[in-house]
């Protein structure tokens, strides 16, 4: 297998709309939890008393989850006020850490039972900060936390436990950063120990197959989408052979409980195959890290193409247009987000898990958020000894001692892309093409579409290289006789107008409501789809103002509603006889659609 390295902020900076994103993600609540969020700025880890123990039973997830997207966010922006707040809670956790090296806010005697999976996030995060700052006293509390955790395993009998035992894979990821550095045994061996002491995923296949309205470790939809890394950040340290488990594993989930958009339902446990349940935030950026996290240590393409769907089709849906709220369940066809007030329709959530908030039950979520859009930007390059490679058609700048390559673009809602290339040294520069290219054109030439465009470049050598990415609409054959519609990487859907019903909770908490008020019960009925460019604006995934959209027909039904509710759509429609006259429409993409029918019948 071909390993890669993703490039630093250091290095690496975003550009176009997708620092615009990251902008909008910087000015809105993420960006100032550490001003606002009792959770963050009184915790227990810096010396307050909050997140102590959340309802979930995790104890004090909640700064170093807000961290891990918290510290990429400020470097790539080179944000100095973000930076210097980053540095001080690192500078704290560190100033706190035990001098055997245990760093989690617990009393000693408490150890064993503390949930090792905390030990997992704060490596990770303290991972991720070392990359953006070669702080080599962070290095050293790093290196120390996971000595600590190794000696009590040989010296004091810990195992793995309750969520530590069903994400072990979480903790592979800063041991091969130690291990990369030190080469030390000790950390093989606890690679080892982990992978022995934790899950199985390769068991629990039966229990996905049919859901259950029951929580349980198994089928927790975050615990699976973490889970997709688990052969690949082991199988080369321990020296064993790779079997590409993840695609083994996601082709029954998919098979059982997919979405249009590449990701798996779960709310909060799997839900099934419906376009009605949701899938739980945490799972979305969880299941986009595990696949970055499954090319850098395998090479495999395919993990970039289902990065793309999510990180352009999931991630910006969940969030409103200024990302100052979120849902902890996005809904494939969302006709409307308001409270129940009864029964939810949801497995395992309660009532209000799919309103736009900023969640006081739910703070998983929105303190893990922040590390979708800045990893992903993080991934957009790779290395290897000898050759860069551009992975994702996305504006950034790559600036290092032997290159400086600037790409160009306002992919995915535009299918052009300019790579202007200065070599400091020689270097093979590799562009990879997306498996779902219909069509290519190297500078000005028709080409036969292939995975990657290699070139080599001498030391002094400039070129630009013009790339043309073809595709057509399409209809998405999707379960239940219902149907999709995908342009390229991007998804679409029936934009649904509402009004906003803002509620106050106890402060600083506040839920959103949206009240649908344009008609969602149609079908498509046409077999043209015409695109349509704007120009994208100061949000690049806004439903008012669509940098792309599409063009095609449909014609009024009977949807009707889930049966004992009156904002949630029935499954599949109650009838697909039209019962009015043909209508012009406009879909726009699934991201910037907040109320969204995607999967519709095709008559």
């Amino acid at each position: 297998m071909k390993r890669y390295a993703y490039y630093t902020s250091n290095e690496l900076r975003p550009d176009g709309w997708l620092r615009t994103q990251l902008r909008i993600q910087a000015d809105g609540l993420h960006g100032k939890l550490d001003k606002i969020w009792p959770d963050i700025c009184n915790s227990k880890w810096i010396g307050g008393g909050q997140d102590t123990n959340t309802p979930g039973g995790i104890w004090g997830e909640r700064v170093p989850y807000w961290l891990d997207g918290f510290i990429p966010l400020a470097h790539l922006l080179d944000d100095a006020d973000m930076m210097s707040r980053a540095k001080n809670y690192i500078d704290t956790l560190i100033s706190r850490q035990k001098p055997d090296g245990w760093i989690c806010p617990c009393e000693d005697e408490e150890r064993a039972k503390f949930d090792p999976w905390i030990i997992f996030l704060i490596g990770k995060m303290l991972k991720s900060y070392i990359e953006c700052t070669n702080d080599e006293e962070a290095f050293q509390a790093l290196y120390r936390i996971f000595k600590n955790y190794y000696n009590h395993q040989v010296n004091d009998g810990f195992v793995l436990h309750t969520w530590g035992k069903y994400r072990w894979f979480d903790g592979l990821i800063p041991i091969h950063f130690l291990h990369e550095r030190t080469g030390e045994d000790w950390l093989v061996d606890l690679a080892r120990r982990f992978r022995d002491q934790g899950a199985d995923y390769t068991k629990f296949t039966e229990m996905w197959k049919t859901p259950l309205n029951l929580w349980q470790f198994e089928t927790h939809i975050v615990n699976i989408a973490m889970m997709f890394k688990h052969e690949a950040v082991v199988f080369d340290l321990l020296g064993e052979e790779y079997t590409d488990s993840a695609q083994k594993l996601l082709d029954l989930l998919e098979t059982y409980n997919g979405t249009a958009i590449g990701l798996i339902t779960g709310d909060e446990c799997l839900a099934g195959i419906s376009p009605v349940h949701g899938t739980e935030l945490c799972a979305v950026v969880e299941q986009l890290f595990s696949y970055e996290t499954i090319f850098a240590h395998t090479g495999d393409f395919k993990w970039l193409d289902r990065m793309e769907t999510i990180a352009f089709n999931a991630l910006p849906a969940q969030f409103d247009e200024r990302m100052e709220t979120h849902q902890y369940l996005q809904l494939a066809n969302q006709m409307a987000s308001k409270r129940f007030f009864g029964w939810p329709p949801f497995r395992t959530n309660p009532d209000g898990a799919h309103l736009f908030a900023f969640d006081r039950i739910w703070g998983c979520c929105t303190s893990n958020f922040g590390q979708g859009w800045p990893k992903f930007a993080l991934s957009a390059c790779a290395h290897d000894e000898t050759s860069v490679l551009s992975l994702f058609a996305v504006p950034c700048e790559l600036n290092t001692p032997h290159q400086r390559i600037k790409v160009i673009t306002d992919y995915p809602f535009r299918h052009t892309v300019r790579y202007e290339v200065e070599a400091h040294d020689a270097f093979t520069f590799r562009i990879r093409i997306p498996s779902f290219v219909e069509g290519l054109t190297v500078d000005g030439v028709d080409t036969t579409p292939t995975n990657e465009l290699t070139y080599a470049f001498e030391k002094g050598e400039t070129r630009v290289i013009e790339v043309g990415l073809h595709f057509t609409p399409q209809f998405v054959s999707r379960p239940l006789d219902l149907t999709a519609v995908r342009f390229g990487p991007l998804f679409f859907s029936l934009p649904i107008a509402y009004d906003t019903v803002r509620r106050e909770c106890e402060s600083p908490y506040y839920e959103t409501e949206l009240h649908p008020k344009s008609d969602w019960s149609l079908a498509l009925c046409s077999d043209e789809l015409e695109a349509e460019f704007a120009p994208i604006g100061e949000v690049p995934f806004s439903q008012a103002n669509p940098p792309i959209s599409l063009r095609t027909r449909a014609v009024p039904i009977d949807w009707g509603y889930l049966d004992g509710y009156t904002s949630v759509c029935a499954k599949v429609p109650n009838s697909r006889t039209p019962i009015g006259d043909v209508r012009p429409i406009k879909l726009i993409p699934y991201g910037a659609a907040k109320l969204r029918m995607t999967e519709l019948p095709k008559l």
